[in-house]
């Protein structure tokens, strides 16, 4: 169906029924509370809602079932037929909601009952919408589990898919260097990276957290919060940008000044403006978790003696842990996602080094480059993005269970 048939259909057709549905139903109510037999139980705009959704919910239903139809190949029905089959639906739901429409009739609950259908479709929507992601990553996943061992893709040091292809297409001789798909570089690139953005992040975003909640005043907070929020709306690719134009020279200049030798492309600079990047997560949700601790814990604090700052250390920021470690975690997912700015400033080398000197890539970046070539989707080398994604979604879910398991571990309940 062409957009310009919806378009039409909803504002032509679905629109002013709506409409009328609406004015309709809040006129019988307002006929029944006139002649004093409305019922308590209902009120004349839920007359009104009542017939709306009973109009609605059919032609809603005719495009769900022609979507379906259409989604496994059985039928595709016609748009002229389409729209005129979910109009004179509508209308039908219209005249058998205006006829059940009675004093008695106990519109709230039945109202309610379709609030609650929707509710629980939107979160079925959610998990199923999880579970399909992931599920299609680990079919793509296990295709390349088949011709890489696992062992040899979590333990190899070597990644080099370059010949990948050769194989594919069966041309792959006994001179062609054998792909290889050992991940470790990859990961210790991303890790490498990760870790010097929450270096970065973790402390400047916690101190700005406990500035703004517990030492600035009201004229400071309302105009620094807003600032430091700014960093998390500039788009990536800016920061990709300031880290391969600015960062990544100035870093390679103070290398050299000291007698260090500095990649243009080191992991170095994307890490310390990744760090910049995300310090809006960690202040911002830390900054309201503290601030959502009650003030009779500080007023007790300080009535025992205690400093401001050892009220933060022995006090707020354990009461605070939960939330804190939440917003680590955020910060760390983050971290972990980030493609523009280590495609800009660390480049696309898988690099096995401890030296953040130098040049590395990471797990984001190498399923870009694998997904975005002129490699078939079937190749080795496209399968593996879907072994990387799911290696990284693994490692995701195990920190997310370390973090629920340190918050149940500190957390507690202030009344």
């Amino acid at each position: 169906m062409s957009t310009q048939y919806l378009i039409l259909f909803f504002f032509c057709g679905l629109v002013p029924l709506a409409v009328m549905a609406y004015f309709l139903g809040r006129r019988k109510g307002r006929i029944f509370k006139e002649e004093g037999r409305l019922s308590f139980l209902s009120q004349i705009d839920q007359f009104g809602w009542y017939a709306l959704t009973w109009m609605i919910l059919p032609a809603l239903g005719v495009f769900v079932l022609a979507f379906l139809l259409h989604i496994l190949g059985i039928i595709s029905v016609p748009a002229v037929i389409l729209l005129f089959g979910a109009l004179t639906v509508a209308l039908a739901g219209l005249a058998q909601a205006l006829h059940s429409i009675s004093p008695g009739l106990r519109a709230r609950q039945k109202l309610e009952k379709v609030i609650y259908f929707f509710l629980f479709l939107a979160a079925v929507i959610s998990i199923l919408t999880t579970l399909g992601i992931v599920l299609s990553v680990i079919f793509e996943a296990i295709k390349f589990f088949q011709v890489v061992s696992v062992w040899e893709f979590i333990s190899g040091t070597q990644w080099s898919p370059d010949t990948a292809f050769l194989q594919g297409a069966e041309r792959a001789g006994e001179e062609a260097a054998k792909p290889q798909f050992g991940a470790v570089p990859i990961f210790a690139g991303t890790f490498m990276i990760t870790f010097i953005a929450m270096c970065v992040a973790i402390p400047v975003g916690l101190l700005s957290a406990i500035y703004m909640s517990e030492y600035a005043g009201d004229k400071v907070r309302a105009v620094a919060k807003p600032l430091l929020e700014i960093l998390a709306g500039i788009p990536t690719v800016v920061y990709g940008f300031f880290a391969a134009i600015t960062v990544s020279p100035l870093v390679v200049r103070l290398a050299e000044s000291v007698g260090l030798e500095a990649d243009y492309t080191n992991a170095l600079a994307p890490g310390l403006v990744m760090g910049i990047m995300i310090i809006p997560f960690i202040s911002s949700l830390s900054d309201d978790v503290i601030r959502a601790i009650p003030q009779s814990l500080r007023e007790g604090s300080y009535a025992l003696g205690l400093t401001t700052s050892e009220t933060i250390k022995q006090v707020l920021l354990p009461a605070a842990l939960p939330g804190i470690v939440s917003a680590f975690l955020l910060a760390v997912s983050r971290a972990l996602g980030e493609t523009m700015i280590v495609v800009m400033a660390a480049g696309l080398r898988p690099n096995l080094t401890m030296n953040p000197l130098e040049g590395m890539t990471t797990v984001t970046v190498r399923i870009v480059d694998a997904l975005t070539g002129d490699l078939a989707f079937d190749s080795l080398e496209t399968l593996s993005a879907f072994a990387l994604g799911l290696t990284l979604l693994l490692i995701t879910l195990i920190l997310n269970l370390i973090s629920t398991i340190v918050i149940r571990k500190f957390k507690q309940k202030y009344e």
